[in-house]
């Protein structure tokens, strides 16, 4: 799809420990399908399309709208945030309030430096970026999910309506279930998409949520915008 996250390459290799895996990588695209319930269009490629190795030809300039919202900068360092887990492989995301009970895959990079976006056959799945830090570990870790398919609302159809305080739990394959607490909802133009604000290193256990959102570019076939949760670790327990 179009709509590429501009400087993430350097940001996912160069800081590739962590949060700053950047994974700028999906985001751009996990979706296939207009919003809204309006009937399909040619189904995009099911692949991220952000550059991640150094040197990959950057697409071209594109005027910088402002990010759609105005909602306030997630917190560095949230109050009251658990100290960090183990590292440990997601196994199912649970999200109460919006419904959401999935089981996670992992994604990885193509041939093309790209992240693969979770399979867009299948509406109730959730995409882990395996080289990047588990949930619940110290830095931010990023979920991607589709908002709809050509089969229809998907997994991440109403993450946009989250609010700060709903909490997030991650069960692991170690048998804990990381709790995790909304900080903010914010909507980005992906031609002007937070590189270091979603994907930057964090003192402490973070999780990032993302999916498109906004308008569906016919031309593009791709939505124009992002809807990324930032999240803080609250608690673990025993699953």
């Amino acid at each position: 799809m179009a709509g590429l996250v501009p400087g993430t390459s350097r940001l996912l290799r160069g800081g590739m420990g962590a949060a700053a895996v950047g994974l700028l990588l999906i985001y751009n695209s996990v979706d296939t399908a207009p919003a809204d319930g309006a009937a399909p269009g040619p189904a995009a490629p099911p692949a991220a399309t952000a550059p991640a190795s150094p040197g990959a030809t950057p697409p071209a300039p594109t005027p910088t709208p402002a990010p759609t919202s105005a909602a306030p900068a997630a917190p560095a360092a949230p109050v009251k945030a658990a100290p960090p887990l183990k590292a440990s492989k997601p196994t199912r995301l649970r999200i109460p309030q919006i419904a959401v009970d999935a089981p996670f895959t992992e994604l990885r990079l193509n041939a093309a430096g790209q992240l693969d976006a979770p399979p867009p056959d299948d509406k109730n799945l959730v995409g882990w970026y395996r080289d990047g830090v588990t949930p619940g570990e110290r830095g931010a870790a990023v979920v991607a999910g589709h908002v709809d398919t050509t089969k229809g609302p998907a997994v991440f159809l109403l993450l946009s309506l989250l609010l700060p305080g709903n909490k997030v739990e991650v069960q692991r394959a170690d048998g804990t279930v990381a709790v995790f607490v909304v900080d903010t909802v914010e909507t980005f133009a992906k031609d002007a998409f937070p590189d270091q604000k979603v994907y930057g290193k964090t003192p402490d256990a973070q999780l990032r949520l993302i999916t498109c959102g906004g308008t569906y570019d016919k031309k593009r076939r791709d939505y124009l915008d992002n809807v990324v949760v930032f999240a803080h670790l609250e608690s673990s327990h025993k699953a």
